[in-house]
């Protein structure tokens, strides 16, 4: 049997780690791909919620409501799991029970998951390996960012400047301090990372202090 694009049911998945964070903003540049791919969508499902826990509200009923040879379509990897080894590996067993096909975005070699046939089939396997790889270095990623704030708040209390502030998830800290470091403007910051402007104001000062 000859490839080709068939016209499939596909679950869009969206997530953000916290709720400041804005879980609807790649809806439409996924929407747009599914279009353009002949994905006919069933349901949006978007959630805040980290990515390095596995038991999450929509994911579940995602999985739950779903149907053999449905697509999961997600803008990236790391969208979908920054988790450890074991739950990424529990993760796959679900995904690989309901018989989902998962379609990454941002990783065109995935966009082949929507075909049959021979190359469908081989490139599947090597898209398990490519999406392996890269839950490893979304959880990797993970882990540095929140070391990298660890040691930076014990240089600070043992320099004796203050430690602490509101903002307790360090995804969205470090997206602030990279955008901060780019000389935008606060308002800029804000709206680019899914936040107030007190908040970037009071990690702009926090920073100064660190300096």
């Amino acid at each position: 049997m000859s490839n080709r694009l068939m016209i499939m049911k596909a679950r869009l998945y969206f997530r953000a780690s916290t709720k400041e964070q804005d879980s609807k903003r790649a809806e439409k540049s996924l929407v747009t791909f599914a279009s353009d791919n002949h994905l006919q969508i069933i349901k949006n499902n978007f959630e805040n919620y980290s990515g390095t826990k596995l038991n999450r509200p929509e994911l579940n009923q995602l999985l739950e409501e779903s149907e053999e040879e449905e697509v999961l379509l997600v803008e990236s990897v790391d969208r979908l799991s920054r988790l450890s080894f074991e739950d990424f590996d529990t993760l796959k067993q679900r995904l690989s029970e309901k018989k989902l096909r998962l379609v990454v975005m941002d990783l065109p070699t995935t966009h082949l998951n929507v075909t049959n046939g021979l190359t469908g089939d081989i490139m599947r396997v090597i898209n398990s390996m490519l999406i392996d790889l890269m839950a490893t270095m979304a959880r990797i990623d993970q882990e540095k960012r929140v070391e990298r704030i660890k040691q930076g708040m014990v240089r600070a209390k043992e320099s004796g400047k203050r430690v602490g502030g509101r903002v307790k998830n360090p995804e969205l800290r470090l997206r602030i301090e990279s955008y901060l470091d780019k000389d935008l403007r606060v308002e800029d910051v804000a709206r680019l990372s899914g936040c107030g402007v007190a908040t970037v104001y009071r990690i702009k000062k926090e920073m100064s202090l660190n300096e």
